[in-house]
Protein backbone atom coordinates (compact mmCIF):
# COMPACT_ATOMS: atom_id res chain seq x y z
CA UNK A 1 0.00 0.00 0.00
CA UNK A 2 2.81 2.35 -0.75
CA UNK A 3 3.42 4.29 -3.89
CA UNK A 4 6.92 2.91 -4.28
CA UNK A 5 7.34 -0.65 -5.53
CA UNK A 6 11.01 -1.33 -4.95
CA UNK A 7 12.02 -4.96 -5.27
CA UNK A 8 13.00 -5.66 -1.68
CA UNK A 9 11.58 -8.98 -0.61
CA UNK A 10 11.23 -8.35 3.11
CA UNK A 11 9.22 -5.23 2.27
CA UNK A 12 7.04 -7.42 0.04
CA UNK A 13 6.64 -9.83 2.94
CA UNK A 14 5.56 -7.01 5.27
CA UNK A 15 2.94 -5.89 2.73
CA UNK A 16 1.82 -9.51 2.45
CA UNK A 17 1.22 -10.07 6.16
CA UNK A 18 -0.27 -6.60 6.64
CA UNK A 19 -2.79 -7.19 3.83
CA UNK A 20 -3.88 -10.45 5.46
CA UNK A 21 -4.13 -8.80 8.88
CA UNK A 22 -6.30 -5.96 7.54
CA UNK A 23 -8.71 -8.42 5.96
CA UNK A 24 -8.88 -10.44 9.18
CA UNK A 25 -9.68 -7.29 11.18
CA UNK A 26 -12.61 -6.59 8.87
CA UNK A 27 -13.79 -10.21 8.74
CA UNK A 28 -14.08 -10.37 12.54
CA UNK A 29 -15.53 -6.87 12.81
CA UNK A 30 -19.21 -7.78 13.32
CA UNK A 31 -18.43 -9.72 16.52
CA UNK A 32 -16.29 -7.27 18.48
CA UNK A 33 -19.19 -5.48 20.13
CA UNK A 34 -21.26 -8.60 20.80
CA UNK A 35 -19.74 -9.40 24.19
CA UNK A 36 -22.33 -11.29 26.22
CA UNK A 37 -24.58 -11.74 23.18
CA UNK A 38 -22.68 -14.61 21.58
CA UNK A 39 -20.80 -17.59 23.10
CA UNK A 40 -17.68 -16.47 24.96
CA UNK A 41 -15.44 -18.59 22.73
CA UNK A 42 -16.74 -16.92 19.57
CA UNK A 43 -16.34 -13.46 21.05
CA UNK A 44 -12.83 -14.21 22.31
CA UNK A 45 -11.84 -15.49 18.87
CA UNK A 46 -12.91 -12.20 17.32
CA UNK A 47 -11.56 -9.90 20.01
CA UNK A 48 -8.39 -11.93 20.47
CA UNK A 49 -7.49 -12.09 16.79
CA UNK A 50 -8.34 -8.40 16.54
CA UNK A 51 -5.91 -7.58 19.35
CA UNK A 52 -3.14 -9.55 17.62
CA UNK A 53 -3.48 -7.88 14.21
CA UNK A 54 -3.80 -4.17 14.96
CA UNK A 55 -0.27 -3.55 13.72
CA UNK A 56 -1.36 -3.88 10.08
CA UNK A 57 -1.94 -0.23 9.15
CA UNK A 58 1.11 1.03 11.10
CA UNK A 59 3.26 -1.47 9.19
CA UNK A 60 1.98 -0.03 5.92
CA UNK A 61 2.95 3.43 7.18
CA UNK A 62 6.40 2.20 8.16
CA UNK A 63 6.89 0.76 4.68
CA UNK A 64 6.02 4.14 3.19
CA UNK A 65 8.54 5.86 5.41
CA UNK A 66 11.21 3.29 4.61
CA UNK A 67 10.84 3.64 0.84
CA UNK A 68 9.78 7.23 0.33
CA UNK A 69 12.37 8.67 2.71
CA UNK A 70 15.13 6.53 1.20
CA UNK A 71 16.02 6.64 -2.47
CA UNK A 72 17.56 3.22 -1.97
CA UNK A 73 18.57 0.98 0.91
CA UNK A 74 21.86 1.70 2.60
CA UNK A 75 24.25 -1.21 2.89
CA UNK A 76 23.78 -3.14 6.17
CA UNK A 77 25.65 -1.19 8.82
CA UNK A 78 24.95 0.76 11.94
CA UNK A 79 23.23 4.07 11.39
CA UNK A 80 25.71 6.91 11.83
CA UNK A 81 25.73 10.65 11.29
CA UNK A 82 28.14 10.15 8.39
CA UNK A 83 25.86 7.62 6.72
CA UNK A 84 22.96 10.02 7.06
CA UNK A 85 24.57 13.28 6.07
CA UNK A 86 26.79 11.98 3.25
CA UNK A 87 24.49 9.45 1.61
CA UNK A 88 25.08 9.95 -2.14
CA UNK A 89 21.90 8.04 -2.96
CA UNK A 90 19.74 10.92 -1.80
CA UNK A 91 18.50 12.78 -4.88
CA UNK A 92 17.41 16.41 -4.99
CA UNK A 93 13.72 16.81 -4.31
CA UNK A 94 11.44 17.98 -7.12
CA UNK A 95 7.91 18.78 -6.10
CA UNK A 96 6.29 18.34 -9.54
CA UNK A 97 7.30 14.70 -10.13
CA UNK A 98 6.63 13.97 -6.46
CA UNK A 99 3.03 15.12 -6.73
CA UNK A 100 2.47 13.30 -10.02
CA UNK A 101 4.26 10.04 -9.30
CA UNK A 102 3.67 9.66 -5.57
CA UNK A 103 0.71 11.62 -4.27
CA UNK A 104 -1.52 11.01 -7.30
CA UNK A 105 -1.09 7.25 -6.93
CA UNK A 106 -2.87 7.51 -3.59
CA UNK A 107 -5.27 10.39 -4.19
CA UNK A 108 -6.73 9.07 -7.47
CA UNK A 109 -7.68 5.65 -6.01
CA UNK A 110 -9.04 7.38 -2.91
CA UNK A 111 -11.36 9.62 -4.94
CA UNK A 112 -12.38 6.81 -7.26
CA UNK A 113 -13.23 4.35 -4.52
CA UNK A 114 -14.98 7.02 -2.48
CA UNK A 115 -17.36 7.44 -5.42
CA UNK A 116 -17.71 3.68 -5.91
CA UNK A 117 -18.50 2.97 -2.27
CA UNK A 118 -20.86 5.95 -2.12
CA UNK A 119 -22.79 4.29 -4.92
CA UNK A 120 -22.75 1.03 -2.95
CA UNK A 121 -24.06 2.90 0.09
CA UNK A 122 -27.12 3.74 -1.96
CA UNK A 123 -28.03 0.05 -1.78
CA UNK A 124 -27.45 -0.22 1.97
CA UNK A 125 -29.73 0.45 4.94
CA UNK A 126 -28.28 -0.07 8.43
CA UNK A 127 -25.44 -2.08 6.96
CA UNK A 128 -27.74 -4.46 5.06
CA UNK A 129 -27.81 -4.72 1.27
CA UNK A 130 -31.37 -3.96 0.08
CA UNK A 131 -31.01 -4.38 -3.69
CA UNK A 132 -32.72 -1.04 -4.27
CA UNK A 133 -30.58 2.02 -4.98
CA UNK A 134 -31.30 5.36 -3.35
CA UNK A 135 -29.73 8.39 -5.02
CA UNK A 136 -30.40 10.46 -1.91
CA UNK A 137 -28.31 8.15 0.27
CA UNK A 138 -25.48 8.20 -2.26
CA UNK A 139 -25.49 11.99 -2.55
CA UNK A 140 -25.69 12.46 1.22
CA UNK A 141 -22.79 10.03 1.64
CA UNK A 142 -20.69 11.87 -0.94
CA UNK A 143 -21.54 15.16 0.70
CA UNK A 144 -20.17 13.99 4.02
CA UNK A 145 -17.04 12.42 2.50
CA UNK A 146 -15.01 15.59 3.06
CA UNK A 147 -15.04 14.94 6.78
CA UNK A 148 -15.64 11.21 7.16
CA UNK A 149 -15.04 8.08 5.07
CA UNK A 150 -17.91 6.65 3.06
CA UNK A 151 -16.84 3.10 3.97
CA UNK A 152 -15.05 1.82 7.05
CA UNK A 153 -11.71 0.96 5.40
CA UNK A 154 -11.29 4.31 3.64
CA UNK A 155 -10.50 6.09 6.92
CA UNK A 156 -6.88 5.13 6.25
CA UNK A 157 -6.56 7.67 3.45
CA UNK A 158 -7.72 10.57 5.61
CA UNK A 159 -4.68 10.08 7.81
CA UNK A 160 -2.31 8.62 5.22
CA UNK A 161 -2.57 11.22 2.43
CA UNK A 162 -1.46 14.10 4.72
CA UNK A 163 1.69 12.10 5.49
CA UNK A 164 2.74 12.50 1.87
CA UNK A 165 2.99 16.23 2.50
CA UNK A 166 5.12 15.64 5.59
CA UNK A 167 7.67 13.51 3.72
CA UNK A 168 9.25 16.39 1.70
CA UNK A 169 10.00 18.21 4.95
CA UNK A 170 11.35 15.11 6.67
CA UNK A 171 13.76 14.36 3.82
CA UNK A 172 16.26 17.20 4.47
CA UNK A 173 15.90 16.88 8.24
CA UNK A 174 16.71 13.18 8.29
CA UNK A 175 19.55 13.64 5.81
CA UNK A 176 21.33 16.08 8.12
CA UNK A 177 20.42 14.56 11.48
CA UNK A 178 22.89 12.53 13.50
CA UNK A 179 22.08 9.06 14.80
CA UNK A 180 21.54 10.44 18.30
CA UNK A 181 19.13 13.07 17.00
CA UNK A 182 17.07 10.36 15.32
CA UNK A 183 17.06 8.20 18.45
CA UNK A 184 15.97 11.16 20.58
CA UNK A 185 13.20 12.01 18.12
CA UNK A 186 11.93 8.41 18.18
CA UNK A 187 12.04 8.40 21.98
CA UNK A 188 9.98 11.60 22.09
CA UNK A 189 7.56 10.03 19.62
CA UNK A 190 7.22 6.97 21.87
CA UNK A 191 6.49 9.25 24.84
CA UNK A 192 3.79 11.03 22.82
CA UNK A 193 2.24 7.64 22.07
CA UNK A 194 2.28 6.79 25.77
CA UNK A 195 0.69 10.14 26.62
CA UNK A 196 -2.00 9.57 24.03
CA UNK A 197 -2.65 6.07 25.38
CA UNK A 198 -3.01 7.42 28.91
CA UNK A 199 -4.99 10.44 27.66
CA UNK A 200 -2.45 12.96 28.95
CA UNK A 201 -2.05 16.26 27.11
CA UNK A 202 -4.88 16.41 24.59
CA UNK A 203 -3.20 19.17 22.58
CA UNK A 204 -0.44 16.74 21.61
CA UNK A 205 -2.80 14.03 20.39
CA UNK A 206 -2.64 14.90 16.71
CA UNK A 207 -2.79 12.22 14.06
CA UNK A 208 -0.31 13.96 11.79
CA UNK A 209 2.38 14.02 14.48
CA UNK A 210 1.82 10.51 15.79
CA UNK A 211 1.47 8.86 12.39
CA UNK A 212 4.51 10.72 11.04
CA UNK A 213 6.52 8.84 13.65
CA UNK A 214 5.79 5.60 11.83
CA UNK A 215 7.42 7.08 8.73
CA UNK A 216 10.57 7.88 10.67
CA UNK A 217 10.61 4.52 12.45
CA UNK A 218 10.28 2.68 9.14
CA UNK A 219 13.07 4.76 7.61
CA UNK A 220 15.27 4.28 10.66
CA UNK A 221 14.92 0.50 10.73
CA UNK A 222 15.22 0.26 6.96
CA UNK A 223 18.59 2.02 6.89
CA UNK A 224 20.41 0.08 9.57
CA UNK A 225 21.40 -3.43 10.54
CA UNK A 226 19.03 -4.38 13.37
CA UNK A 227 20.23 -7.93 14.01
CA UNK A 228 22.13 -6.89 17.11
CA UNK A 229 18.90 -5.71 18.74
CA UNK A 230 16.61 -8.40 17.33
CA UNK A 231 16.23 -10.21 20.66
CA UNK A 232 15.09 -7.01 22.34
CA UNK A 233 12.53 -6.33 19.64
CA UNK A 234 11.21 -9.89 19.93
CA UNK A 235 10.98 -9.67 23.71
CA UNK A 236 9.22 -6.30 23.69
CA UNK A 237 6.93 -7.11 20.77
CA UNK A 238 5.94 -10.52 22.16
CA UNK A 239 5.15 -8.97 25.52
CA UNK A 240 2.94 -6.37 23.83
CA UNK A 241 1.09 -9.05 21.85
CA UNK A 242 0.37 -10.95 25.05
CA UNK A 243 -0.66 -7.71 26.74
CA UNK A 244 -3.03 -6.97 23.88
CA UNK A 245 -4.69 -10.39 24.00
CA UNK A 246 -5.02 -10.92 27.73
CA UNK A 247 -5.42 -7.22 28.52
CA UNK A 248 -8.35 -6.92 26.12
CA UNK A 249 -9.91 -10.04 27.58
CA UNK A 250 -9.49 -8.80 31.14
CA UNK A 251 -10.86 -5.30 30.47
CA UNK A 252 -13.88 -6.75 28.66
CA UNK A 253 -14.72 -9.03 31.59
CA UNK A 254 -14.40 -6.10 33.98
CA UNK A 255 -16.50 -3.71 31.90
CA UNK A 256 -18.78 -6.43 30.52
CA UNK A 257 -18.24 -4.86 27.11
CA UNK A 258 -15.67 -4.68 24.34
CA UNK A 259 -12.85 -2.19 24.95
CA UNK A 260 -10.45 -0.76 22.36
CA UNK A 261 -7.90 0.25 25.00
CA UNK A 262 -5.18 -1.97 23.52
CA UNK A 263 -6.31 -1.70 19.91
CA UNK A 264 -5.29 1.82 18.89
CA UNK A 265 -2.91 2.62 16.06
CA UNK A 266 -1.69 5.52 18.19
CA UNK A 267 -0.57 3.47 21.17
CA UNK A 268 2.95 2.52 22.17
CA UNK A 269 2.21 -1.21 22.20
CA UNK A 270 1.15 -1.14 18.54
CA UNK A 271 4.28 0.78 17.54
CA UNK A 272 6.52 -1.73 19.31
CA UNK A 273 4.78 -4.70 17.66
CA UNK A 274 5.12 -3.03 14.27
CA UNK A 275 8.82 -2.46 14.89
CA UNK A 276 9.31 -6.08 15.93
CA UNK A 277 7.65 -7.39 12.77
CA UNK A 278 9.70 -5.05 10.60
CA UNK A 279 12.96 -6.27 12.14
CA UNK A 280 11.91 -9.93 12.01
CA UNK A 281 11.04 -9.64 8.32
CA UNK A 282 14.28 -7.79 7.66
CA UNK A 283 16.24 -10.60 9.31
CA UNK A 284 14.46 -13.77 8.18
CA UNK A 285 12.23 -13.09 5.17
CA UNK A 286 15.02 -13.98 2.75
CA UNK A 287 14.70 -17.61 3.87
CA UNK A 288 11.34 -17.86 2.10
CA UNK A 289 11.88 -19.43 -1.31
CA UNK A 290 10.06 -21.18 -4.12
CA UNK A 291 6.32 -20.92 -4.68
CA UNK A 292 5.67 -19.30 -1.33
CA UNK A 293 8.08 -16.50 -2.21
CA UNK A 294 6.30 -16.00 -5.54
CA UNK A 295 2.93 -15.90 -3.75
CA UNK A 296 4.19 -13.32 -1.26
CA UNK A 297 5.46 -11.13 -4.10
CA UNK A 298 2.19 -11.47 -6.02
CA UNK A 299 0.00 -10.42 -3.10
CA UNK A 300 2.41 -7.62 -2.22
CA UNK A 301 2.20 -6.29 -5.77
CA UNK A 302 -1.59 -6.05 -5.58
CA UNK A 303 -1.83 -5.14 -1.90
CA UNK A 304 -3.35 -1.69 -2.44
CA UNK A 305 -5.99 -3.11 -4.75
CA UNK A 306 -6.71 -5.90 -2.29
CA UNK A 307 -7.15 -3.33 0.48
CA UNK A 308 -9.55 -1.29 -1.62
CA UNK A 309 -11.77 -4.05 -3.02
CA UNK A 310 -12.03 -6.58 -0.20
CA UNK A 311 -14.91 -4.79 1.61
CA UNK A 312 -17.06 -5.42 -1.48
CA UNK A 313 -16.59 -9.15 -1.03
CA UNK A 314 -17.28 -8.83 2.69
CA UNK A 315 -20.69 -7.17 2.26
CA UNK A 316 -22.64 -10.46 2.21
CA UNK A 317 -20.20 -12.18 4.59
CA UNK A 318 -20.45 -9.56 7.34
CA UNK A 319 -24.26 -9.72 7.29
CA UNK A 320 -24.71 -12.23 10.12
CA UNK A 321 -28.15 -13.14 8.84
CA UNK A 322 -26.54 -14.85 5.85
CA UNK A 323 -24.92 -17.47 8.06
CA UNK A 324 -21.43 -17.57 6.58
CA UNK A 325 -19.74 -17.74 9.98
CA UNK A 326 -22.15 -20.32 11.36
CA UNK A 327 -21.14 -22.84 8.67
CA UNK A 328 -17.85 -23.37 10.51
CA UNK A 329 -19.41 -23.77 13.98
CA UNK A 330 -16.68 -21.73 15.67
CA UNK A 331 -15.19 -18.29 15.00
CA UNK A 332 -11.74 -19.72 15.69
CA UNK A 333 -12.21 -21.62 12.42
CA UNK A 334 -14.53 -19.26 10.56
CA UNK A 335 -12.42 -16.11 10.81
CA UNK A 336 -9.16 -17.56 9.39
CA UNK A 337 -10.95 -19.45 6.60
CA UNK A 338 -13.12 -16.49 5.59
CA UNK A 339 -10.01 -14.28 5.72
CA UNK A 340 -8.25 -16.64 3.32
CA UNK A 341 -11.23 -16.85 0.95
CA UNK A 342 -11.64 -13.06 0.99
CA UNK A 343 -7.94 -12.64 0.26
CA UNK A 344 -8.15 -14.98 -2.74
CA UNK A 345 -11.30 -13.32 -4.05
CA UNK A 346 -9.83 -9.84 -3.61
CA UNK A 347 -6.61 -10.83 -5.35
CA UNK A 348 -8.46 -12.27 -8.34
CA UNK A 349 -10.76 -9.26 -8.57
CA UNK A 350 -7.80 -6.87 -8.40
CA UNK A 351 -5.93 -8.79 -11.09
CA UNK A 352 -9.01 -8.50 -13.27
CA UNK A 353 -9.49 -4.78 -12.63
CA UNK A 354 -5.89 -3.90 -13.54
CA UNK A 355 -6.59 -5.21 -17.04
CA UNK A 356 -9.34 -2.64 -17.60
CA UNK A 357 -8.00 0.57 -19.19
CA UNK A 358 -9.61 3.16 -16.90
CA UNK A 359 -10.26 1.16 -13.76
CA UNK A 360 -6.62 0.03 -13.43
CA UNK A 361 -5.66 3.50 -12.21
CA UNK A 362 -7.82 2.81 -9.16
CA UNK A 363 -5.88 -0.32 -8.17
CA UNK A 364 -2.19 0.60 -8.73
Amino acid sequence: MTAARQSIFYIDFLRFIAAIAVIMIHVLGPFRYLYGEIPDSDWLAAAGLNSLTRWAVPVFMMISGALLLSSKALSPKKLSSKALSQDPSQESFKWGPYLIKRVSKVVVPFIGWTIIFALVCGYMVDGVFTGQWSSNITMDTLGSSLTEPVWYHLWFFYDFIPLYFVIPFLLPLLKQASADHIKLALLCWAILFLMHWLKIGDFLQQNLVLYSGYLVLGWYLFNRDNREHLKYWIAAGSFMLLLNFFGSWYVATEKQAYSSLFMGYKTLNTAIIGGMLFVLAQTYAHKIQGRLRALVTLISTYSLGIYLVHPLILIPIRDLNNGFYQVFQSNWIAIPILTFLTLVGSLLLTMLLVKLPFIRRLVP
